[in-house]
């Protein structure tokens, strides 16, 4: 997720480690007061607050509280929420005013109804019988359906206005914060908008094969640190907005929130029947709902059900920060549905058409600001079973080549009419944010921390990644490493980098560069070619490290045991094949020369014994990620991976003898499986699968060497507890697996409840072999009468580790204890270890 990581690097930046600080006041008018419902009397939350003809507006807090601060005026003041109907009171010039508004709901209420029930609530059987009909509402059960998409994000830092602790003064940071452009919130304090977006897409999306296509048609996004539109655009629109609440758990901020309307409601919910009232024409139950725990990771709120057909009307969902989730203080998720007819049977059936988020941060200190961030969707002409043909859903994610449109007539043409004045304002006021010199510097900064690179003006290439600059070992000395990429401004079809690299006690210098070319994108091909020569290390290289960035970077500092030179040529074409798949075929050659001990014997007549090799391959890379969508940026692609999808890659590499000078003809084949699937109330459970089989008799550094990890910090796709280059195979297979407990546990103790600790239990099993031709391989001596360092097999019995951990200490850190339970008497091996990891977690 690096560009989503760096189109809201600023937005994180400013939530997490700007210091809180007082705003001088402003003057202006004043007005405040309570927005009540009419028959309950009950404050209105979030409701809308505007001056009539004016771009002055605010919204109420949870009580129904509000104040409005602006230097703007006019005759009358609008108030305005969801399910009530809009009321206009009279303003005047006083400098400070109180009104307090009365509204009534726009649902007509009904003449009393008396429901008698035995053995508890009414609203257990109008809900158990709501979800036994759920297939005749629930949208994924349509032949088809499809809407065209308005969505906007609003991102933005607030509570940097108060009074700090001992009458203490503004910090340099917080003086400037108090100087920027702002919007007012629902308290009249300033919120500075940090990050806003704009998106019209198409969405379509059809079951039996289930199908998903999102077309992106227009967008517009502005923000602190924002370098590709584009991105913003794919990564806000509909297709990430989907919450369908027949489902049995809705997924937010990558949390699994068991549904009201899910399997788990009578395990997870009490209910409530509250009323009988009139919503958008129909008559519906009104029943609340609340977690039966409050500390439990679910919603509360109310549910309009209606009477007849018992479906799903409308519904207010919330989740406070009693629950399981880090940095947020409220979330609220409203969603309207409306009847559509078929088109067919002339049966009316029910989809959101409206849908907001509002997402309100936790301070995580007491001088620290807070965040808003505000989700708005409104889909619009619905059609449904209106299937497409199969074909036309690939791919799931597109972008239109002309999708970017910065006139504001343009989307005060096409945006929905009920946004309020200060939504409007929002793109106005953060361009003014953006281009602030410090909010500049504060972005480059942030992006240099979370992407590695820093960009180098207007000559269009960038500097890093910072992690690669610098290492300390045993062979190479202090290692300086110098890397320069070319971005967007370049080109959007061309990709150029290079690096430098030289070691102080070796002098040596290593290099590596690479050019890729993007030659459609649709369907998405790219073609590359790289060369590279570069100090490497048995068990721990560049190849079974993967795309572990951090500790590829760790693995540079220390001991580095059986290291060796590689120069290295490849030449690549990767292609998107519709339904999930990519295909890569690629070419390298590359050579082993070691730097320890090392020979393999050879049946060439005139040499028994050899200890430098060549090896020439072609590699065909299968992937198979079904619900994955992939994000298009100006000249990359990456992927975002469905929740519960699993994700298969296959690899088939065939060495080629006597081509390109290759000492070896060979065959590896190898499958990797990742899965992650939930357990409702249990938790969560990852796992992943890796095995393979090399059937050919070559040396053992081309063998399977699984990854281990000497390191004090735990790594997710590697045994923890296994060394470094401890075993080689030709035959294999192993397993890795983790479930987490989230609050399962702790939730329910008091004393530590509050903490809001995740308990983890882990596993880890490898099994694997390799042939006596292998094993005989390996001469005792190389051709200069050295030792040759041979390796491990396993015997008949696994490698078998467990352990079990504690996340979210302090809401960054994660300790696993792990034990080993077999090859515990190894050379040099750790039997339990202790392995610390941290993150920014939700």
């Amino acid at each position: 997720m690096k560009h989503f990581l760096r189109a809201l690097s600023g937005i994180i930046f400013l939530i997490l480690n700007v210091l809180f600080s007082p705003v001088s006041a402003q003057t202006s008018y004043k007005i405040s007061g309570r927005i009540t419902d009419a028959v309950t009397g009950e404050g209105i939350p979030f409701a809308s607050v505007a001056i009539k003809g004016k771009t002055a507006g605010t919204t109420s807090d949870e009580n129904g509280q509000y104040t409005l601060v602006t230097t703007q005026t006019g005759d009358s003041l609008l108030f305005s929420s969801i399910g009530y109907q809009t009321r206009a009171y009279p303003l005047t010039l006083a400098p400070s005013q109180t009104i307090h508004a009365v509204l009534m709901s726009a649902a007509n209420r009904l003449q009393e109804v008396k429901i008698y029930a035995k053995g508890g609530d009414p609203a257990y059987r109008i809900i158990r019988e709501t979800i036994r009909r759920r297939d005749q509402f629930d949208p994924d059960q349509l032949t088809a359906f499809q809407y065209e998409s308005y969505s906007k994000v609003e991102a933005y830092v607030n509570n940097f206005a108060n009074q700090r602790k001992k009458g203490r003064g503004a910090g340099p940071v917080g003086k400037l914060l108090s100087k920027l452009p702002a919007i007012y919130d629902r308290e009249g304090k300033p919120a500075v908008p940090v990050y806003v977006s704009e998106t019209i897409s198409e969405y379509y999306q059809r079951s039996n094969p289930q199908k998903t296509k999102e077309r992106i048609l227009k967008s517009r996004a502005s923000g602190v640190g924002v370098s590709d539109g584009g991105v913003a655009a794919q990564l806000t629109g509909s297709s990430f907005q989907q919450y369908n609440f027949y489902r049995n758990y809705i997924s937010l901020l990558r949390k699994d929130l068991p549904s009201p309307l899910g399997q788990a409601w009578q395990t997870i919910y009490t209910f409530r029947l509250i009323d009988t009232v009139e919503v958008g024409g129909m008559v519906c139950y009104q029943i609340d709902f609340e977690p039966k725990r409050v500390t439990d990771l679910a919603f509360s709120g109310t549910a309009w059900i209606d009477t007849t057909r018992l479906g799903l009307s409308q519904i207010d969902a919330r989740v406070d920060q009693r629950a399981n989730i880090n940095f947020v203080d409220e979330i609220r998720l409203e969603q309207e549905w409306e009847e559509v007819g078929d088109g067919i049977s002339g049966q009316a059936v029910r989809l959101p058409v409206l849908t907001q988020l509002l997402i309100d941060t936790d301070e995580p200190t007491p001088n620290a600001p807070g965040a808003l961030v505000r989700f708005y969707m409104a889909a619009r002409n619905v059609q449904v079973n209106k299937p497409q043909d199969t074909k036309f859903y690939e791919p799931p994610l597109e972008l239109a080549e002309n999708y970017s449109e910065k006139s504001p007539v343009y989307w005060q043409s096409h945006r929905p009419d009920n946004l309020s004045p200060d939504e409007l304002r929002a793109f106005e006021v953060v361009d003014s944010v953006r281009n602030v010199p410090f909010m500049k510097v504060l972005g480059e900064i942030v992006n240099l921390t979370m992407v590695g690179y820093y960009p180098l003006g207007s000559v269009h290439l960038d500097v890093g990644p910072l992690l690669n600059s610098y290492a300390y070992n045993n062979v190479e000395g202090h290692r300086l490493r110098l890397g320069l990429r070319t971005n967007t401004g370049f080109s959007r079809r061309w990709i150029l980098g290079g690096y430098l690299a030289y070691g102080t006690r070796d002098q040596q210098l290593k290099y590596g560069m690479n050019i890729d070319y993007v030659i459609r994108k649709k369907p998405y091909t790219i073609a590359g070619i790289e060369k590279t020569y570069d100090i490497e290390r048995l068990g721990a290289s560049s190849e079974n490290l993967g795309s572990n960035t951090l500790f590829a970077a760790y693995t540079r500092f220390g001991t580095l045991r059986r290291p060796y030179m590689q120069e290295s040529q490849t030449t690549y074409i990767k292609s998107e094949l519709g339904k999930g798949i990519t295909q890569t075929v690629s070419l390298r050659n590359r050579t082993f020369e070691p730097l320890f001990p090392f020979a393999y014997s050879v049946k060439e007549p005139d040499q028994t014994t050899a200890s430098f090799y060549r090896t020439t391959e072609v590699q065909f890379e299968t992937r198979f990620a079904p619900g994955a969508l992939m994000i298009q940026s100006d000249n990359d692609r990456f992927t975002v991976e469905g929740s519960n999808n699993p994700v298969v890659t296959f690899r088939y590499q065939l060495g080629l003898r006597n081509v390109l000078h290759g000492d070896f003809t060979y065959h590896r084949f190898s499958l990797n499986l990742r899965h992650s699937f939930r357990m409702g109330v249990l938790g969560r459970t990852r796992y992943q699968v890796n095995a393979g089989y090399i059937p050919s008799t070559i040396p053992y550094p081309l063998l399977y060497i699984p990854l281990g990890n000497e390191t004090f910090f735990r790594v997710e796709n590697a045994y923890n507890l296994m060394n470094f280059f401890e075993f080689v195979s030709d035959r294999y297979v192993g397993v890795l697996g983790e479930h987490n407990f989230e609050g399962l546990f702790f939730n329910g103790i008091p004393a530590i409840r509050r903490l809001k600790w995740r308990f983890l239990a882990t596993g880890a099993v490898f099994l694997g072999g390799v042939s006596e031709a292998n094993r005989t391989l390996i001469p005792a001596t190389n051709e200069l009468g050295q030792t040759v360092l041979g390796f491990q097999s396993m015997s008949r019995a696994p490698y078998v580790e467990v352990g079990y951990g504690i996340d979210n200490i302090f809401k960054v850190f994660r300790v696993d204890a792990i034990h080993r339970l077999t090859y515990r008497n190894n050379p040099n091996v750790s039997t339990f270890g202790i392995k610390v990891s941290a993150w920014v977690n939700l």
